[in-house]
């Protein structure tokens, strides 16, 4: 029986069942590591340290549930790390197949990623997220170059039949049936508070409640002026998971939207395509229902309650999306053990916390 109490015990099994096949063997084998600075080798490449702190430093600053304690920490680095790991092994294999991305797919990514920036403010946004030009450049290689190989290994073997999805809609009608309406809706943010604040494409933030109002109304003249709703939220909005898709909040069930009454008050007398004036955001309900800034609302879409029927384009679109997604989770899955199989790793970060002992 595995008593959580015994911190140090829990955490070293937590770690143990984390590590890879490939890196437990490592621990059995024979050779010293390469030195302090290198965290991981694959088929003799070294994985660094500084490359490794620099990446989970980027995920815990974009997460907004912070490790709690240094097991947690240990545990999410050896994640990062393993996510490392399998993005080396997929390089390694595409400069095998010659489906490295070239320079200037690389420099084309990333005149588009400095568009919305002047050149000031694109080294800043380098700056603070611990990353060099070079840095990035690398990273805009590795993630063409693995979309690459995906399309020949995987995406490739993919298809979709008519017959699957028509199965599938026959099977599971009910999910097609909307016993209520639902909104599809998009939504800009803005908040005074740090905490509920990210970056935008923009790198612009609100600083106080005063200034999220005066943002706000601003950029509710911007739409006022004809600018895009999308581009608007994307370039501006504080809100990190609409954001960068354009402020897509999906569809919300007519119920779930009268949660927030100043929210439905507002969509519900918008038609398709219209925005709100500029309104108070409220999280939570009864007495912990509070501000937590101010919201612009979309209208994207009202999808009436009834039966969706099979000739419906939207509901074709659903069921290949659900489809290809699951095939493509099972051959990504499959791919990746079969390159793992081939693949020589020491993962010496996991064999140091496995020597030492849970902190």
């Amino acid at each position: 029986m595995l008593v959580k109490s015994d911190s140090g015990v829990y955490a070293r099994l937590v770690v143990f069942f984390l590590l890879t096949g490939a890196a437990l063997a490592g621990v059995a084998g024979c050779g010293k590591p390469p030195g302090p600075d290198v965290v991981a080798t694959v088929n003799s490449k070294p994985i660094y340290r500084a490359d490794l702190e620099r990446m989970y430093q980027a995920e815990v600053s974009s997460s907004q549930q912070k490790p709690a304690s240094p097991e947690e920490v240990d545990i999410q680095r050896l994640n990062v790390l393993k996510g490392m790991i399998e993005n080396e092994i997929m390089m390694q294999q595409a400069a095998k197949l010659n489906l490295v991305a070239n320079d200037e797919d690389v420099n084309a990514q990333l005149t588009q990623l400095k568009a919305p920036y002047t050149e000031e403010e694109f080294d800043q946004h380098l700056k603070e997220q611990g990353m060099t030009l070079d840095d990035l450049k690398r990273e805009i290689r590795t993630s063409l170059t693995e979309k690459k190989l995906q399309n020949r290994e995987i995406e490739s073997k993919i298809n979709i039949t008519d017959a699957e999805i028509t199965d599938y809609y026959n099977s599971h009608k009910a999910e097609f049936d909307l016993i209520e309406p639902h909104y599809h809706v998009a939504w800009i943010f803005v908040t005074g508070a740090p905490e509920r604040q990210t970056g935008n494409l923009q790198d612009n933030k609100a600083q106080g409640d005063a200034d999220a109002r005066k943002k706000i109304e601003t950029l509710h003249n911007r739409l006022d002026s004809g600018q895009d709703f999308g581009a608007v939220a994307m370039q501006f909005s504080e809100d990190p998971n609409t954001a960068p898709s354009g402020g897509d909040l999906g569809f919300i069930s007519e119920s779930d939207l009268k949660a927030y009454p100043e929210m439905f008050n507002e969509i519900s007398n918008l038609k398709p395509d219209q925005y709100s004036a500029v309104v108070p955001a409220y999280r939570g309900n009864g007495p912990e229902r509070r501000q937590i800034g101010y919201a612009i609302y979309k209208l994207i879409a009202l999808e009436p309650a009834g039966q969706r029927q099979l000739n419906d384009p939207r509901v074709q679109q659903a069921i290949h999306d659900l489809l290809h997604d699951r095939k493509e989770q099972l051959l990504r899955a499959a791919y990746l053990e079969t390159l793992n199989d081939a693949a020589k790793v020491r993962n010496y970060y996991a064999e140091q916390i496995l020597k030492q002992g849970a902190p």
